[in-house]
């Protein structure tokens, strides 16, 4: 579905260094504050700034409400998605609208306020961080959710923050190396630092929402449990698929074959033979040759994405030498 993008107000001549993406669903009521105080809080910064506001498909008043802020306020940018495609998709049309070098994921519901976003963006203009995250200060209703996620995340991966599904800022470089998969963008901070950009954290306070209700509910834990496995599969073995079904299938084979000669042995020497245990034999060799065969399709799809990213790192050498004079 193709994005539709606001004009540009012509009192917007600075090319903003930090820009703001914010994923909006029906979020009428909470965006005309929202954007009120992130004009309190760029007016006190030194670098310029944006805000990008991606409408995912609202049903509600949320355009007409944009379009009326679009005109009231010079650093505000809008996409809009004709039908919700995910917060994922969300973040990805805001960076390809956004023209800073740092970005900031925050939502529209005033649960985190924009006084907050500095905080968040000092480390990297400090040159101190990569990827800077917001660890949650305060009650909040998805706190059982998001504790299940974070100890899962934390026992699967080795990275130094405690919350790994919030508010964040980080450079666009990130983003960029970013896989286009729905949902991954709760693990952004698992694949950012697995690439080796550096990770912080800094507290921020959360409040109640401003107006709305949450998209979210436990309904999202086994989704999320299954993204992390996939997000770990990726990480572990997606560079070389053959290592785990490889491995897994010869050991299999391996044991069907060295079960089928003792089978054998006995059979001869004893006369005695067991239907289940040569099933069993059965369904191991059957099995081994199925995941080695799957290691190897493997391979040659892992093959195929080296191919692919070193053509997109090629290509993005040629613009950028196109681009410089």
């Amino acid at each position: 579905m193709t994005a539709l993008t606001s004009p540009v107000p012509t009192a917007l001549t600075v090319v903003p260094r930090v820009s703001i993406l914010v994923p909006a669903k029906d979020e009428a009521e909470n965006l005309p504050l929202f954007l009120e105080l992130c004009a309190a809080m760029i007016s006190h910064q030194t670098v310029p700034y944006e805000v990008v506001v991606v409408d995912d498909g609202s049903k509600d008043d949320t355009p007409a409400v944009l379009d009326a802020l679009t005109r009231k306020y010079a650093f505000l940018r809008t996409v809009r998605h004709r039908a919700q495609r995910g917060i994922a998709d969300a973040l990805r049309s805001g960076y390809l609208e956004a023209r800073g070098d740092i970005l900031v994921f925050y939502p529209a519901d005033l649960q985190f306020k924009p006084e907050d976003i500095p905080r968040l963006v000092g480390p990297i203009l400090a040159d101190d961080s990569d990827m800077v995250t917001g660890y949650k200060q305060g009650h909040y209703d998805k706190a059982f959710v998001s504790g299940i996620y974070n100890r899962l995340s934390r026992s699967l991966f080795d990275v130094p923050v405690r919350d790994l599904n919030n508010v964040k800022a980080y450079r666009r470089v990130i983003m960029d190396e970013q896989p286009v998969r729905p949902d991954w963008h709760r693990f952004m901070i698992v694949l950012a630092h697995a690439k080796g950009y550096t990770v912080t954290e800094v507290p921020v306070p959360v409040y109640p929402r401003h107006a709305g209700k949450s998209k979210f509910g436990l309904s999202r834990i086994p989704v999320g449990v299954l993204d992390l496995l996939a997000v770990w599969f990726e990480l572990r073995f997606g560079q070389k698929p053959l290592l785990a079904f490889g491995m897994l299938g010869a050991g299999l084979f391996a044991l069907g074959v060295l079960a089928g000669v003792a089978a054998i042995v006995v059979l001869l020497t004893t006369g005695i033979g067991l239907r289940w245990v040569w099933t069993l034999i059965q369904t191991c060799l059957l099995l081994g040759s199925i995941f080695f065969a799957t290691g190897l399709l493997g391979e040659q799809v892992a093959v195929t994405r080296a191919e692919q990213a070193e053509l997109r790192r090629r290509l993005d050498e040629f613009v950028a030498r196109q681009r410089t004079p």
